[in-house]
């Protein structure tokens, strides 16, 4: 397990090669026989492509009987266009449907026009350059679109602008109305989409915060959501890990690496920290 947790997942892939290639044997059905509960998820999440998991997870938030736009949203908000793209393909693969088709036959309403909008991936690029007349008119649709029949002004502008504009857009928003944009969502939106409005929100604003807030979460229920704190500190531990923790340390007042310590009991323990990397003073 330590040499799985201290290798990026291109590494990782490597050995499962060099694995079968040596022995004639796939490593990770080799591991699975040898594991089960928490500890056989986390091999199985570690050897898979980064595509792979995350389809399996998205699959799984859109197939169970509890909500879908928690784990379907993080997944959909916040991976790049290139690796989204591949985890849809990968989707389509190996459940032989489109994830579109399962969306669109799990959910309904505005949650559906989101995740919908954020899988097509057609958020604009950043171009260095703020385009300060499209914030003042972005925010002068939102303070419009606060009467009803105007979701599909909420999820083009919340899915298709870049984030540094629609930073801009909550800034400018708040001072023109006195007071953040999330109130206004809180008001003029219920269930699943104000869940999934807010939490695109936070993405928007600050996606670090957004993960150290999840993860908190996660440590806080009387039985640790080891899936969620799997599925984070895997699929971030080599993109913005370290400012989650710093988010968390700050936010918090105590560390991830403590907190986890604290929280997590079992065999999985050790992989978890492992995967956490390390303590902040």
């Amino acid at each position: 397990m330590g040499v799985l947790t201290n290798r990026t997942r291109e590494q990782r892939q490597l050995i499962c090669r060099a694995f079968q290639e040596r022995t004639q044997q796939d490593l990770l059905k080799s591991l699975q026989a040898a594991l089960s509960g928490n500890l056989e998820r986390i091999v199985i999440a570690l050897l898979q492509s980064a595509a792979q998991f995350d389809a399996q997870e998205l699959r799984t938030a859109l197939k169970n009987s509890g909500p879908a736009e928690d784990v379907a949203l993080e997944i959909l908000a916040t991976r790049s266009a290139p690796h989204l793209q591949e985890c849809l393909t990968v989707y389509k693969q190996n459940f032989q449907v489109e994830a579109e088709e399962d969306i669109k036959s799990e959910t309904s309403d505005i949650l559906q026009e989101l995740l919908l909008a954020l899988a097509k991936g057609v958020r604009d690029r950043y171009s260095g350059i703020i385009d300060y007349n499209l914030v003042e008119q972005d925010v002068q649709a939102l303070k419009q679109a606060e009467a009803p029949s105007t979701e599909g002004t909420w999820v083009l502008i919340f899915t298709q602008r870049n984030l540094e504009h629609l930073i801009r857009v909550f800034d400018q928003y708040q001072r023109c109305t006195g007071h953040e944009l999330e109130k206004t969502v809180q008001n003029r939106f219920h269930g699943d989409a104000q869940a999934a409005l807010l939490s695109l929100a936070s993405v928007i604003k600050n996606t670090p915060l957004y993960f150290a807030d999840k993860l908190h979460q996660a440590l806080q229920d009387i039985k640790p959501n080891y899936q969620v704190l799997m599925r984070i500190l895997i699929s971030r531990s080599e993109t913005d890990l370290l400012s989650i923790r710093a988010e968390f340390k700050k936010k918090f007042g105590k560390s991830l690496y403590s907190s986890l310590q604290d929280a997590v009991k079992g065999d999985c323990r050790s992989a978890l920290l492992a995967l956490c990397r390390g303590e902040d003073i």
